[in-house]
């Protein structure tokens, strides 16, 4: 009998515990490993912050929908990894050996490396629930007293989809309210233009968001890093196309929401050989670690290289449809190996992207993900964001009753009206 362990039950994680034990039969052991007793649904996270969500609504407890599956559960951090005996140390001292691993830790949140950056800080964020609902406190009191507010991504930040959200609806939050005209908003990030998303832009993706943008009263600027954050103002320093400083900027702000740079999380990056110098999985193509072949990875917690290199660095993206397509190359070549195959399953590394704007939306799809590509489209519309909804109530049933059927290129390219690509 196999036992296979994944660290962290988030969107990577849940569902390859779920189609880990379809896949594998009631032969082989399925354990799941998460430092807390809840999945969070973080795409609506800004939606909890602006009060359009109750935390609750947007979590789901692990434990009884798992160990219903049969699966194995157990709500500690991982604090160490030892690949040479394949055992992992919890945060309560128990160790747990495993014949195969499959990390989806996601990041750590590299608030760290900008003085003031972060809820210990001076800045709110949207990338856990627990940060959402406590910038949604502090919403609450900015709204008795409001003034200029900036959100962004800062530089090496790979993840810019939640930011653009964010802003879009924050300021359809406060149209509704009737309090717009008195909170002067700036947008601030790393791109190298509005609407790179760290992808090198998809279809139209500058035009559009520039015009978003435009037309909400939202100021932005590109090519930004965030030098520190205060109480009352961010520093920002502009910088050209060859990344040389041109401007400061001393922008006032009441309420800041930054996207942080990502990096591994500890247990993981400190393993000699898994990781880059950033704590990312290093993996090939079949999801594997090279180092240590019965190790895999996927979603946010892997390394993968930028597009391009732009003027302030920028990460690549690893959206939903990314990460779908990632465990489930690894729910199979661990089938395979553990059958005596060879494993020749590879993710299709595509990425699709339904951006809600508050009251309207983007979508962004990109086949494949690194360009030159096959399918570069991106279409707006308020159906976007009424579809975003939708896929909110299907991934949270999905993650209550154990489904472990794979959604995006089954449902949602059909839905966007796009031929499903391989490759």
């Amino acid at each position: 009998m196999a036992h296979v362990v994944v660290i962290g039950a988030g969107l990577g994680g849940m569902p390859a515990a779920y189609e880990l034990r379809n896949a594998l039969g009631a032969g082989h052991a399925v354990t799941l490993i998460n430092a807390a007793e809840h999945f969070q649904f973080t795409p609506s996270n800004p939606w909890v912050t602006v009060g359009w969500r109750k935390p609750e609504q947007v979590l789901v407890p692990i434990r009884p929908v798992v160990e219903k599956k049969g699966i194995g559960f157990i709500a500690q951090a991982v604090t160490a990894l030892d690949p040479q005996a394949n055992q992992l140390t919890l945060a309560d001292g128990q160790t747990v050996d495993y014949d195969y691993l499959v990390i989806t830790t996601g990041p750590q949140l590299a608030f760290d490396e900008i003085p003031g950056l972060g809820p210990s800080g001076h800045t709110h964020s949207v990338c856990t629930t627990p940060h959402a609902e406590q910038a949604g406190a502090a919403y609450e009191a900015f709204l008795r007293n409001p003034g200029p507010v900036v959100v962004g991504a800062v530089q090496g930040a790979s993840c810019f989809g939640p930011a653009y959200e964010f802003a879009m609806i924050l300021d359809a939050d406060l149209r509704r309210r009737r309090m717009r005209d008195r909170v002067p908003m700036t947008f601030v990030t790393s791109e190298p233009y509005i609407g790179h998303m760290g992808l090198g832009g998809v279809g139209d993706s500058k035009g559009l968001l520039e015009s978003e943008l435009r037309q909400r009263h939202i100021k932005w600027i590109t090519n930004a890093k965030v030098d520190a954050v205060e109480a009352d103002h961010v520093k920002v320093t502009e910088h050209d196309e060859r990344g040389e400083p041109i401007r400061a900027h001393e922008l006032p702000s009441v309420y800041t929401m930054f996207i942080p740079a990502f990096k591994g999380v500890d247990a993981v990056a400190t393993v000699p050989g898994l990781c880059n110098p950033r704590g990312f999985v290093l993996i090939d193509a079949y999801q594997r670690n090279p180092t240590y072949p019965n190790i895999y990875s996927a979603g946010v917690c892997v390394a993968i290289p930028p597009v391009e290199a732009t003027p302030v660095p920028t990460g690549a993206p690893k959206t939903g449809y990314m990460i779908e397509s990632m465990v489930t190359a690894i729910v199979h070549n661990i089938k395979d190996t553990i059958e005596g195959r060879e494993p020749g399953h590879k993710a299709t590394w595509n990425a699709i992207c339904l951006a809600d704007l508050g009251d309207d939306g983007v979508a962004f799809v990109a086949l494949p993900q690194i360009p030159p590509r096959n399918v570069t489209w991106a279409k707006q519309g308020k159906w976007v964001h009424w579809a975003k909804v939708a896929f909110e109530k299907y991934f949270l049933r999905k993650m209550k009753t154990g489904n472990s059927e794979p959604i995006f290129e089954k449902y949602v390219l059909k839905v966007l009206g796009i031929v499903r690509l391989k490759g």
